[in-house]
């Protein structure tokens, strides 16, 4: 029918999208999960009326070339045509190794900048764009695995299958060996050779064994608890009186007693929210960055080439995320901390700054709509994607973690605009293929009304690739030399309405409210004082 071949047109483009971006080619199963991965709904085989993936392609014989690898395995090529022969010639010539180059990820360009007639400078090379990058979410995986004890490298795949339910394919990150993820990571992984094999240890733990064996170790009775109540107070203040105080036993009210067995309905009290819960605050935004400069980004969430999400490549930056999650996530993973911050029913609504526990890791996010008494939909302020929550694993954020910015900057494809006037998927396919999982360099152009607009340039081939060029040459879009409004984001864009510009926070200076507490108490006497500081008298 009509409907299907136009169906089938345009799976064609999409299958050589995805073929042409993969220079050895891919499995069938391979291309399978990768058009699931891009496109979220399996291939369309029943739909066209085929039995299997082998089945299609041998139905696009201008499209797909089915080749054998020395193993037997089938592999899937793609076959350039007219448009695409470029792009096909600029992959084939993609160095298996990243090259190396300078570390600096933001630098000016020394050269002109570019005019609608002229092509880039070539000084885009001076970055360390196009060496492979594992996302935060990763590494933050790869450290939790390790904090708890060292771990031979033969053991990490099942380890990591065990902990996160699912294996560790560096390879879908562009790495070529568990060597070179290993080598990524030199700074925090250190790897040991014992007789046993590789052993992988946190560095920050060897530092600390040094540290450990020159200051005496501490039982464990003596430690001090990480959540003080009064209950705790009361105990050993009960533990001071002589024999000549009893202490008075509070009566039972066998009335309430019965009610508990009788099986009525007991209300329980509204919880106090805790002085360091965030309930007014906005996060604020990275400061911008200056037009014209060169930064190394991640992109870390895509709608389509008008409408995505970067992280800037920053030693600092990255490691403060890190450590933010780290932190998060061993605080609310204990019992009595976590309840103190379960947030009331009047907290959850729209504009509220908390945070989301999701896979057991604590995320900064703002509520952006109630869906239902069970349900709410929460924008990520470090990673840019909207995402459907349950209310139950919403938790009041604590003050501490609002200094740092919110690390996800919106942004839209420079100078380009879609030739049909919306995006089509094989053109939002083919930017999620050149932006995955690869570092890459940004050339900043303008702000239009909070959005960065630059030009995305992979260096990681002999000739630069610049992704304008790239959807222009593969007729999805028309370089038009300016910069046309996002029309996503016109429609929607969370952190314009949820994060604050940089520099124009409430209160720039953050001061928690425990140090304000503790500033009005100097000259208290230290009882009240620390009756103030644990929240039991405000």
């Amino acid at each position: 029918s009509k409907q299907q071949a136009q169906l089938m047109e345009v799976l064609k483009k999409e299958v050589r999208a995805m073929l042409i971006a993969a220079k050895a080619g891919l499995t069938p199963e391979q291309l399978e999960e990768q058009y699931m991965a891009m496109v979220c709904k399996p291939l369309p085989l029943c739909d066209l009326g085929f039995q299997s993936t082998l089945e299609m392609v041998t139905q696009m014989p201008e499209v797909v070339q089915i080749c054998s690898s020395k193993n037997g395995a089938l592999i899937l090529k793609a076959i350039a045509d007219d448009s695409t022969k470029g792009i096909a010639r600029l992959v084939a010539n993609q160095k298996v190794k990243p090259r190396k180059t300078s570390k600096k990820t933001a630098t000016k360009a020394n050269s002109t900048f570019p005019t609608k007639n002229s092509k880039y400078p070539q000084s885009f090379q001076a970055l360390s764009a196009g060496t492979p990058v594992l996302p935060a979410m990763v590494k933050a995986e790869l450290q939790d695995l390790l904090s708890s004890s060292p771990l031979l490298l033969a053991d990490l795949d099942k380890a990591f299958l065990r902990r996160f339910g699912r294996a560790f394919q560096y390879k879908q990150y562009g790495f070529l060996s568990m060597f070179e993820v290993l080598r990524s990571m030199s700074d925090s992984i250190a790897v040991q050779q014992t007789k046993a094999g590789s052993l992988l240890v946190l560095r920050k733990y060897l530092t600390s064994q040094i540290k450990q064996q020159e200051v005496p170790q501490t039982s464990t009775a003596e430690m001090p608890s990480l959540e003080p109540t009064c209950e705790t107070k009361s105990c050993h203040q009960a533990a001071a009186l002589t024999d000549s105080e009893p202490v008075q036993t509070p009566a039972v009210d066998l009335g309430d007693h019965l009610k508990q067995h009788q099986g009525l309905e007991q209300f329980p009290p509204t919880p106090e929210i805790p002085p360091d819960a965030v309930q007014d605050r906005s996060l604020c935004s990275l400061p911008p960055l200056k037009s014209r400069c060169l930064v190394g980004v991640i992109v870390e969430f895509v709608v389509s080439p008008s409408q995505f999400y970067i992280h800037v490549c920053s030693t600092e930056a990255s490691y403060k995320l890190q450590d933010l999650m780290f932190e998060m996530r061993h605080v609310y993973s204990h019992k009595v901390a976590s309840d103190k911050y379960i947030m009331p029913e009047s907290a959850v609504r729209p504009g509220q700054l908390c945070c989301v526990m999701v896979s057991k890791w604590w995320y900064r996010v703002i509520i952006h709509r109630v869906i239902n008494d069970q349900e709410v939909e929460v924008f990520y302020a470090d990673y840019g994607h909207l995402q459907i929550v349950q209310k139950s694993w919403l938790r009041f954020l604590k003050w501490h973690y609002l200094k740092l910015p919110a690390q996800a900057i919106p942004c839209s494809l420079a100078w380009v605009k879609p030739v049909e006037g919306t995006w089509s998927s094989a053109a939002i396919l083919l930017f999620k293929h050149l932006c995955r999982f690869k570092e890459l360099v940004g050339v900043v152009d303008e702000y239009v009304d909070g959005v960065l607009y630059l030009f995305l340039c992979d260096t990681s081939t002999k000739e630069d690739v610049y992704f304008h060029s790239v959807l222009r040459d593969m007729g999805y879009a028309d370089v038009c030399g300016e910069n046309i409004p996002s029309q996503e984001f016109e429609e929607l864009n969370p952190s314009a309405l949820y994060v604050q510009p940089s520099g124009k926070q409430e209160n720039a200076e953050v001061v928690e409210p425990e140090l304000r507490l503790q500033q009005e108490s100097r000259d208290a006497d230290s009882e009240t004082a620390t009756l103030k500081l644990n929240g039991a008298e405000l």
